[in-house]
């Protein structure tokens, strides 16, 4: 099962990254003319980040 669970992590990380860069290269972008909406992708992103170091942490402790 942990061979699965490492799966997982890494699948799960490669999402949220490609998530992330959707947020920051389109949504961000296209929302220019929309404060509210700019706000909100950006609060996203940040929140992006920290689950991706969270998953980046757990995936490196699961190698060792």
């Amino acid at each position: 099962m942990k061979d699965n669970n490492l799966y997982n992590m890494m699948h799960q990380l490669t999402q949220e990254q490609k998530s992330l860069w959707r947020l920051e290269n389109q949504y961000t972008k296209d929302a220019k003319t929309n404060p509210t909406l700019k706000k909100y992708w950006a609060t996203l992103a940040k929140d992006k980040k920290v689950h991706i170091a969270n998953l980046k942490a757990m995936i490196k402790k699961e190698l060792k």
